[in-house]
């Protein structure tokens, strides 16, 4: 069985998260907290993760159909 390539990968716009990281997007506009921060590596967009209440990265990958983020929690570069 030959190994398959993830043709996401193609989607990818972003990678360096940006110079001021102030928190969640949605959350900061609605006075909500977090856990862990995600950017969306096709159009940047900085969600909570699905630790937090609202789940925000996951839902704009629902609205969006964008396949792939990154952590934006400092020291980590997965």
């Amino acid at each position: 069985m030959a190994a398959e390539i993830c043709t996401h990968r193609d989607t990818v716009e972003v990678l360096e998260l940006p110079e001021t990281l102030l928190g969640c997007e949605e959350c900061l506009k609605n006075g909500d907290r977090w856990v862990h921060l995600r950017m969306c590596l096709s159009c940047g967009k900085v969600g909570c993760c699905d630790s937090s209440p609202n789940k925000h990265a996951t839902a704009h990958y629902r609205e969006s159909g964008h396949p792939i983020v990154r952590s934006a929690e400092p020291g980590e570069d997965w």
